[in-house]
């Protein structure tokens, strides 16, 4: 799992990639959830938080380059 220090170290194409990852693994996780019960899904609701996290992040740097170039 990342924290927010390890995110703010990426760069925006590690951050874009992580994130796809991060998304596909979610829903692989939810698939196999559904045919069959997980051994831990507890795993569903890190994924989520780690999908949330990096996304947080993204539109964090977003909107600091929005209000950088507005001045």
């Amino acid at each position: 799992m990342k924290n927010k220090t390890d995110l703010k170290g990426l760069s925006a194409d590690q951050l874009k990639e992580q994130l796809k990852s991060e998304q596909a693994q979610g829903q692989q996780l939810r698939f196999a959830h559904a045919i069959s019960p997980l051994e831990n899904p507890a795993r569903l609701k890190a994924n989520r938080k780690t999908v949330a996290r990096l996304l947080t992040e993204q539109n964090r740097r977003k909107s600091e380059q929005s209000t950088n170039s507005a001045q």
